[in-house]
């Protein structure tokens, strides 16, 4: 090797050093890290934003090809650099000032991306208004950076799905192991914070769509209580269940997140208002004197799952908590068909609502949905069908006493009979349960292998749920869920909060 090559391999190797070391430091930045950078001028939100496209360019279209983030906003660089200039003049907009953050590809923004679903039918579905809750995110200084993948119609369109698969996308991968499942629906959202492609995301639930892909890429999630979170501008599936949940890779950005997007929407016909100040739960010691209940029956369909989740409840117990045995769920095999029922009716009713206000050329009813896949089988339906719309569109309206006496069922089961009573019989502040097994291998031909979560009661009864990382199996991330009663998102920032202290499980996928 000559003098020259010598040189130049030196620079190339260093300059590839800086990038490594500059990319690293960039990519797990919190959003308390990030404004105190700013506030030192090493770091402007333009620079940022430039960053994360990049980082996008050569991880999600390139190199594992993740398919994490299926559009980008054309603004945002613009939009960043707005910013910049009023952070120079006068400080932060908000708490979320410069922030990129990526939306779920359900929720309506006006950023000239359109709000798809993850179908070829919506795929020209450009709304003229954002959805209240981006409205918020706006407000508070946020730089809407692109849309996430998602499991089709958030998984709610067949009972042999792939999650993270959309007809419109393609398959989202997990970036622990591209040959695994990011869990759904909120597939992309997941997997792009685990692989550091934004600093924090947007997913949304009806029963486990926020929590099992934060579980299964290794972030925080947090679904709260129904009605706190507007619904508006969502594509739903069941108004009695539906909200929108932060995704974050640190319980303190989740918490900042969530309070950013919580505010009374009086148009939303589950509207609850919040009294709760999430941010001032972010303390420490806040585990001491906690009684946990353990939800065993929501255990014991992973043998490995279950040893991480027996740490777990130790590292609790070390940290103060009080463990309280014996408090499985009575009835917990009994609310599945309720909830099912439940979700056709208003599948059926939420959707029309949606479509038929719609301004695009796209179907303005399930019935044509159904039609269009049909006629578009080749595309739409290469690997699995459509028979949750076809059991949806038999479903009368939402007068049916049948519907009612579903609705009626599946609360009482979840909420009365269930958490409520737990906490009450036991006199707890939370329960605790893992939130589901390791990622399984993608299959497009038999579909998902779920083999347990803990989700259902929180998500039918309505109540707050939060995901913290647990640890691993075989590689894989696995979670920690919490849930409580109704607006008790206050308890359960505590627990998860001093519980990522004292463990400090997450750490980034090998890229």
């Amino acid at each position: 090797m000559n003098i020259t090559t010598k040189v130049l391999t030196s620079l190339l190797l260093s300059s590839l050093f800086f990038f490594s070391a500059k990319a690293t430091v960039f990519s797990e930045l919190s959003i308390t890290e990030i404004h105190e950078m700013m506030a030192k001028k090493k770091l402007t939100s333009e620079k940022l934003v430039k960053f994360y496209l990049k980082r996008i360019e050569q991880i999600d279209n390139n190199g594992p090809k993740l398919n994490a983030v299926v559009q980008l906003n054309k603004n945002a660089l613009s939009r960043a650099k707005a910013l910049d200039l009023i952070f120079k003049k006068s400080g932060k907009l908000g708490p979320l000032h410069g922030i990129p953050i990526l939306l779920k590809d359900n929720i309506d923004t006006i950023d000239g991306m359109a709000n798809t679903a993850g179908s070829h039918a919506l795929k020209n579905n450009f709304p003229t208004n954002d959805a209240f809750l981006v409205q918020q995110l706006k407000d508070a200084g946020a730089i809407i950076l692109g849309k996430t993948n998602l499991s089709e119609w958030a998984n709610f369109r067949s009972t042999a799905s792939s999650s993270g698969w959309s007809g419109l996308w393609g398959q989202t991968q997990n970036p622990y192991d591209v040959t695994t499942s990011p869990c759904g629906s909120s597939s992309g959202s997941g997997a792009a914070i685990a692989a550091n492609l934004a600093t924090v995301a947007i997913g949304t639930e009806t029963d486990g769509s926020v929590t099992c892909p934060s579980a299964m890429n290794g972030i925080v999630g947090i679904k709260p209580t129904l009605g706190t979170v507007s619904r508006d501008g969502i594509i739903p599936i069941a108004h009695s269940q539906d909200t929108a949940g932060p995704m974050a890779r640190t319980v303190t950005d989740a918490v900042i997140l969530l309070s950013a997007m919580t505010k009374l929407d009086k148009n939303d016909r589950a509207a609850t208002h919040s009294p709760i100040n999430y941010i001032s739960h972010l303390k420490s010691g806040g585990l001491k004197g906690k009684r946990i209940g353990i939800a065993r029956n929501l255990t014991g369909y992973h043998q490995q799952l279950d040893l991480v989740f027996e740490q777990a409840i130790a590292d609790l117990k070390a940290q103060g908590a009080v463990i309280v045995e014996n408090t499985n769920f009575e009835n917990s095999g009994t609310w599945g068909e309720a909830e099912f029922e439940v979700l056709l009716y208003e599948f059926k009713y939420g959707l029309n609502n949606y479509l038929k206000n719609s301004t695009s050329e796209i179907p303005k009813s399930l019935a044509e949905l159904i039609k269009y896949n049909s006629d578009n089988s080749n595309i739409e339906m290469p690997y699995f069908q459509q028979e949750i719309f076809e059991m949806a569109q038999e479903k009368s309206s939402l007068s049916s006493q049948e519907y009612l006496n579903y609705l009626g069922l599946a609360k009482r089961l979840t909420q009365k009979e269930g958490i409520d009573k737990l906490l009450i019989d036991h006199q707890l502040d939370l329960i605790i349960a893992p939130t589901t097994g390791p990622a399984w291998k993608t299959d497009w031909i038999n579909g998902d292998h779920y083999l347990g979560a803990a989700s259902s009661a929180a998500a039918i009864s309505g109540y707050p749920h939060i995901t913290v990382p647990m640890g691993y199996v075989h590689g894989l991330p696995v979670g920690l869920s919490m849930f409580s009663g109704k607006l008790q998102e206050g308890k359960l920032i505590e627990a998860a909060y001093n519980y990522e202290q004292a463990t400090r499980h997450r750490k980034p996928p090998s890229l």
